[in-house]
């Protein structure tokens, strides 16, 4: 883990099933998210995604990189272009800045219109100021000794 590092592309499709799972997990129950018709009256051309689940999307995006032991210390986000059904957010991120096992990552997330989120992420990663890889130190084999 080192300032400079890029993290690989996530794509994640944007689908009508995300976008309201989403919005029920995280108690959002605003019409724009679940009623493509009320958010027509209301000026969207179809349902969009809510900022908690865009959150938790960058938030897997960065635990999935780094490995499970890793610990979301803040998430500082801001949505841009709405996420619409059909359409990819694609997440990439760069690692900024490292202090010992801590780091803080910039992230983005486009889709076809723009930028839907943008914002920096630290993180602590247990072990990465030893020189343990990103993601190992809660990797654990199911087989037993060579």
């Amino acid at each position: 883990m080192r300032a400079g590092d890029a993290l690989p592309p996530l794509e994640i499709p944007i689908t009508r099933t995300l976008i309201v799972a989403g919005a029920i997990a995280s108690r959002d129950y605003q019409d724009v998210h679940h009623d493509a018709e009320l958010a027509h009256q209301k000026g969207s051309p179809d349902i969009f995604m809510n900022i908690l689940t865009t959150n938790g999307l960058v938030g897997r995006y960065i635990t999935d990189h780094f490995g499970p032991t890793t610990v979301l210390r803040k998430v500082a986000i801001r949505l841009g272009a709405p996420n619409y059904p059909g359409d990819t957010m694609v997440l990439t991120g760069r690692v900024e800045e490292v202090d010992g096992d801590t780091a803080t990552v910039r992230v983005v997330g486009a889709n076809g219109i723009g930028k839907h989120v943008t914002g920096t992420v630290t993180v602590t990663v247990p072990g990465a100021a030893a020189g343990v890889p990103a993601g190992a130190a809660g990797n654990v084999s199911s087989e037993g000794p060579a």
